[in-house]
């Protein structure tokens, strides 16, 4: 955990809930912090492994700080959540699914062609109904910090839920983090034009349970 933001949203794998700490209150219940400091290992960071020089620690951790940092670590933290939601659906209905998919895996295993804009694209999900022989694509990210990449990603998606639509694919693209308040618009557009987007609290409500299988 690498952080400068001293608001910070944490989702709970083992709970399913979502909480968000804000370290510049004054009001803040110091059981809370504890407990933060207790679930997300600094607590035995610091109590058994042996932090010697905090200040050096800290510089050290600033080093991994950058943009691209960050976003990775975000990433790879939303697809870990997002997994759970999918791979528990899955055995429940029976069905199947594979992350990291690209078009050539997809077919490979069960022979389901899908044509996309870019040869190499590989969708974080995929899960195939084996009764119908239909597929659905997911993409999940999250973002804490807003911008043009946002813009840019709602564009992105947006063709590419039409592009899909046109081979009769479903394509449901899970997305959170405080980086889209700042980029409502787009999303809202988004959100109107593609027929699935879903945030982390809707697929605690059984999004996915909703969607025609």
């Amino acid at each position: 955990m690498a952080v400068r933001e001293s608001k910070l949203e944490i989702f709970d794998k083992q709970e399913r809930t979502t909480e968000l700490f804000d370290f510049t209150s004054g009001n803040s219940i110091p059981d809370k912090y504890y407990e933060f400091l207790e679930k997300s290992g600094l607590a035995k960071l610091f109590k058994k492994d042996g932090v010697k020089n905090l200040v050096d620690y800290v510089m050290g951790v600033e080093v991994g700080l950058d943009s691209n940092g960050r976003k990775n670590r975000g990433g790879t933290l939303m697809e870990e959540i997002v997994e759970q939601f999918i791979k528990e659906f899955c055995a429940k209905h029976g069905l199947e699914y594979l992350a990291q998919a690209r078009s050539r895996a997809i077919l490979s295993k069960w022979g389901v062609m899908v044509q996309v804009d870019k040869s190499e694209r590989s969708f974080d999900f995929a899960i195939f109904n084996p009764k119908n022989k239909k597929i659905k694509l997911f993409e999940a990210n999250f973002y804490n910090g807003g911008g043009s990449k946002l813009k840019a990603v709602c564009g992105e998606f947006k063709s590419l839920f039409d592009e899909l639509k046109a081979q009769d694919i479903d394509f449901i693209w899970i997305t959170d983090g405080l980086g889209w308040h700042t980029t409502k618009r787009p999303l809202e557009e988004t959100y109107n034009h593609n027929e699935y987007v879903f945030n982390l609290q809707m697929l605690e409500d059984g999004a996915l349970e909703k969607l025609s299988w």
